[in-house]
Order: structure tokens, then sequence, then C-alpha cells
């Protein structure tokens, strides 16, 4: 009896496993229905309008897009293969390479450092799934373009060509903003293809000082630090996006965790995973974090002990707007930690999806043929600057794809990054 007794509950924990992991399957599939309807409707919105990137929406709740020299041009490309890699529809892998191919002249652009976001995150994605060989010299001239911002004295790649500090009294030369650590992903790439190992040194390099100038102790972060190029020492440590220079601005933290999780894939190196996961700690526990995980836009805003500077929108701001973007990012930033944490790795997990129920339900996830057809609302692109307030943003939609793209490997026992077709 005792022995029937125990094979019925072995076999009830089996049910309730196998039913729990189909009713998540069914979840994940649900989400890729609708993101494709979305992203079908994008495609028709935007056949009339090449070399036009969607972005956002504007007040009127109309389309707003960009030229591919804006740091978001690679997230709607990447959306699709996203899209592509898990429903392996053949107009959809078309669009996708009609979308990346767009941006090849893209390869020299030294402007500023955001290629790692505007080419890993389209081309990236389709040599992943095709092995086009194409892509990959592609790939490999985008890092080269990107390593000529890596300056030896501040050991860190240059983010913005300048930053005027919203105290209005400083411009700084040398700026890195916490963003950057983003686009490492694309020089770790290149010294893997080509051997070259100096695309792996710029990465760890710049890795290793973001982690000692700009995360805190307690594994908050600070979003811009400038350096000076004749010391290499730290100029000024302050905000561009966030609340206040002392603050922890959500999607810079966003940044931060994933950033810092990728390194830790390419380098295995401790240093990088502690400081992911500190961070990821930080974030997730955080007496201001609401219960369906997705952030306000700053954690310490409206608190005291923080000032945003005489020029920031941020004084103006009373409201707690939530920030979608930062919890699409950290939920797929957590469902890659869980996979190198072992004990704590439940918890990340457990975390990254109730956020994705969270941006998946009715709150968060806009009705089909709404909100300009992106698929995520409410979020935030800078209160300071005063724009892309309680709005859809490309780089939510990617990265929520991404996510569910990620949380469907782990359900199927997968590895994480085997999608080459």
């Amino acid at each position: 009896m005792k022995h029937f007794v125990l094979c019925s509950g072995i076999f009830s924990l089996f049910l309730l496993a196998f039913t729990v992991r189909s009713s998540e399957t069914d979840f994940v599939k649900e989400n890729f229905t609708y993101a494709g309807q979305q992203l079908r409707f994008m495609l028709q919105e935007t056949a009339s309008k090449p070399n036009s990137f969607p972005r956002t929406i504007n007040k009127a709740g109309n389309l707003v897009t960009t030229n591919m020299y804006d740091w978001t041009p690679g997230f709607f490309p990447g959306s699709l293969w996203n899209a592509y890699d898990y429903m392996k529809d053949t107009e959809m892998r078309s669009a996708a390479r009609e979308w990346t191919e767009q941006l090849e002249p893209l390869k020299t652009f030294t402007g500023h450092h955001d290629l790692g976001f505007m080419m890993y995150c389209s081309y990236g994605n389709a040599f992943q799934l095709t092995g086009d060989e194409a892509y990959k010299k592609i790939l490999v001239q985008s890092a080269r373009s990107l390593s000529t911002r890596f300056n030896a004295v501040t050991g860190c790649i240059k983010s913005w060509n300048s930053f005027r500090s919203w105290h209005g009294d400083k411009t700084y030369n040398f700026p890195v903003i916490i963003d950057n650590m983003m686009n490492l992903e694309l020089l770790f790439f290149a010294s893997k293809v080509t051997g070259d190992t100096a695309f792996r040194h710029v990465a760890v390099t710049h890795a290793l000082n973001t982690m000692k100038n700009q995360v805190r102790k307690d594994y908050s972060s600070f979003h811009v630090v400038c350096y000076d190029t004749v010391t290499g020492k730290v100029a000024g440590r302050e905000t561009a996006q966030g609340y206040a220079d002392n603050s922890t601005w959500s999607r810079g933290q966003a940044w931060g965790i994933y950033g810092f999780t990728m390194v830790y894939r390419e380098t295995k190196d401790p240093r990088f995973l502690k400081t992911a996961q500190g961070m990821a700690d930080y974030f997730i526990h955080h007496k201001n974090l609401p219960a369906d995980k997705v952030p306000y836009w700053d954690f310490n805003a409206g608190q005291k002990g923080y000032t945003p500077g005489v020029n920031s929108n941020a004084r103006k701001i009373t409201r707690p707007y939530r920030d979608a973007s930062a919890a699409a990012i950290v939920a797929s930033a957590l469902l890659e930690l869980s996979t190198y944490s072992g004990a704590k790795g439940g918890e990340y997990k457990e975390v990254a999806i109730k956020m994705l129920h969270a941006l998946g339900s009715d709150v968060y996830r806009a009705k089909p043929g709404t909100n300009g057809n992106f698929l995520l609302m409410h979020c935030v692109g800078s209160i300071p600057h005063n724009g892309e307030i309680d709005v859809p943003l490309v780089y939510a939609d990617y990265y929520f794809l991404e996510a569910l793209n990620r949380y469907d490997h782990l359900l199927k026992g997968e590895s994480l990054f085997a999608k080459k077709d």
C-alpha cells in the first residue's frame, strides 16, 4: 500500500509539472502569435517608408520612425528575427533579412557607441539564425568601427561625443554610460570568429572599468561616468536619464544586469558573475519594486536625499511612471543568469517568469492593431529630457520577444543560444 501511495504521489507531481510546463508553453505560443500579428501590421505600415525604422509613437498615437543613425534601428529587424526563431515563418525571415540589410552602411559608422545595439541585434541574430558568412563579415567590420572609440588611457569605450550636465555648469568630453555594457557582445563575437584578441581586450577592459567606477558598493549603478583623458581618472558621476546623480535609473540597472551576465558568459570570470548577481539582487529585492516586478522608471524618484539637476525635467514629474522596457531587459537577463547561478538560479528564473506574465497581461500588452502596432505599453525613454514618457518603445518589444524565446528554450531543456537552423 505504501508503495502504491508513493508511486501515486510521484505520478501526481509528474502530472503537475507536465501541466505547468504545458500551460507555460501555451503562454509563450500565444504571445508569439500575437507578436506575429502586430509585426505584420507594422510591416504593412512601414512598407511605404524605406529606411524609416520604428521607434515609438507620438501624442496622437501615430508611428514615429528614425533613420539608421539613431541608436535604435537594429531592434525592429531584431524583433523580426526573434519572431522567426520561434515561428519559423519564411515570410518573417524574408522581412527580417530585408530590414537587416538596410543597415549595412553602419558597418563603418563611428559616430557613437551604439553599434552593438544597431548591428548585433540585427546582423547578430541574422548570422546566428542563417549562418550567412556575409553577415559575419559585416559584424566583424562593425566591431572594428566600435573599437575606434576605445581610449587606452581611460580604459573605456567612449559613449557619447559629449555630455552636458543637468546642473548646467559643465560639459564632459568623455562620458561612459552603463548602457555601453550591451555593446561588448559584438566585440566578443568578433574576437571568437577572427581569433583577434584585441576585440576581447577592449571588451574586458571596458567591463572591468565599468565594474570599478560605475557600480556602487550596494550594486546599484551610476548612469554616466565621465573620465579625464589625460589622467584616466573619473571626472564626474552623474545621470542623464535617471532622477538624480545618486539615484538608480531602472533601465540603467537593467543594462548592467544584462551586460555583466553576458560578459560572464564570454569570460567565465567570477567577478562579472558576482556583479551581475549583485545588480540583479538589488533590482529584484528593492523595497520600491512593485509586486508585478515591473519597475518605476527610477528606484529613487521623489525620495528625500535625491535631487534632480536644475535643468532636468525630472524636477517637474511627480507621477510614478512604470518602465516596461526595463522589465523586459531584466526578464531576458535573469533567464540567462539563472543558468549560471546554482541555487540562486531558481529565484532569478521565478522573477523573470513573473515579469513576462505581467508584460504579457492586458496591463502592459496592447490590444492588436493599437499602440502604433508595438507590443508593449507603458515605457519611459527619458523623463529628464521630457521625451518618450509612457509610450511604447521598440527596444522593449525586442527584449520581450528575446526573453520569450529564452523561456521557450528553457521549457524545452535546450541551450539559450542554440538558434542556428
